[in-house]
């Protein structure tokens, strides 16, 4: 079981912000691997209940070790929906003493300077932590963002090699020591090595070197799978009752991580 209080594990160093970040090849960039877990589906219902990121760092060519890792629960200050608690384990009585998003943003945000944000589904994340930077008065840095999700999309074959994109098929896909859970560390701890194998797959078969050039590459390869997505109904229609909303999440949330 977590502990309410904040849990950093630092392994080495956390690099300064990098000149020019989206030309220097990714192997030299470090990255910082975060997964949240929440009460709901969106920030204005809902609130984060745990946070868990890793930093990675190139430890030999073409391959990134972890450096660092972050860790905490979080009061959201609203009580836990029982499905969340059933879904995650993460119930009220585990954040009574948890400090709140204010007190555990800012080390995130130091935690994870001058790296390359990277969620698996980073739309979910990224809507979470900037609505949290914006009510605790905290200016959000504009980060670089990579989502495994839209990544592994263009780079693993669909049903070929993977039946769909969960982080749980991907983890288990590449073998993954951590297995995916519904927290927040262990969840980002496997998207980390995700993040690792499909860079070097970007690597090998694409050469794509810098994020500049993988922007690109992601763009062009959104534009020709768009159709087919759409036709596939890849996207989701926006709910029509909170009832809805709360189904739609959960589903979202199930699919995201299997």
């Amino acid at each position: 079981m977590s502990v309410g209080r904040l849990t950093v594990v630092i392994m080495a160093d956390v690099a300064v912000p990098v000149p020019g970040i989206r030309f220097v090849p990714l192997t030299e960039l470090d990255f910082t691997v975060v997964d949240i877990e929440t009460t709901g589906w969106a920030p204005d219902e809902a609130g984060i209940t745990e946070i868990g990121a890793v930093r990675l760092r190139a430890a030999s060519p073409g391959e990134h070790g972890v450096v660092a890792e972050f860790g905490s629960l979080v009061n959201p200050g609203t009580p836990v929906p029982p499905a969340i608690t059933e879904l995650t384990g993460i119930s009220d009585q585990m954040l009574t003493a948890a400090p709140p998003v204010s007190a555990v943003l800012p080390g995130l945000l130091d935690f994870a300077a001058g790296s390359v944000l990277t969620a698996h589904n980073a739309p979910f994340d990224l809507r979470f932590l900037t609505a949290a930077c914006a009510g605790t008065g905290l200016a959000w840095p504009g980060f670089e963002v990579l989502d495994t999700v839209r990544l592994a999309r263009h780079l693993l074959a669909s049903p070929q090699e993977v039946p769909d994109r969960k982080l749980a098929t991907l983890a288990t896909f590449f073998g993954t020591p951590v297995r995916p859970s519904h927290r927040a560390l262990d969840d980002a701890r496997a998207t980390a090595v995700v993040l690792g194998r499909l860079l070097a797959r970007l690597a090998d078969r694409e050469g794509v070197m810098t994020l500049d050039e993988l922007d690109a590459w992601l763009a062009a390869r959104d534009a020709e799978t768009a159709p087919r997505r759409a036709a596939g109904g890849e996207a989701a229609a926006s709910p029509a009752s909170p009832a809805e909303g709360w189904l739609a999440w959960l589903l979202r949330l199930l699919r995201r991580r299997g």
